[in-house]
């Protein structure tokens, strides 16, 4: 399945655009991470890593996950 990755250094996100289902709760609730007008539409050096993983965390769709760098481990949202 395609997906796309953005990184901060710290936590990576992942996207797999087939899975959205565009309830928009990440650009409505972390406006500056995700832009969907921007290229590219996700931005995570905007926001704090804690601040992400909440906002990834609460994707109703599972299209974005996210993991730490250090470990490589991919969570899903819950």
């Amino acid at each position: 399945m395609e997906q796309k990755k953005y990184t901060n250094g710290e936590v990576t996100i992942v996207w797999q655009p087939k899975l959205c289902i565009h309830a928009a709760f990440c650009a409505k609730e972390l406006p500056a991470v995700f832009k969907p007008k921007d290229k590219p539409w996700i931005q995570p050096e905007n926001a704090s890593t804690a601040d992400i993983i909440k906002q990834v965390k609460r994707c109703p769709s599972g299209a974005l996950s996210y993991y730490m760098n250090i470990d490589g481990n991919e969570s899903t949202a819950e």
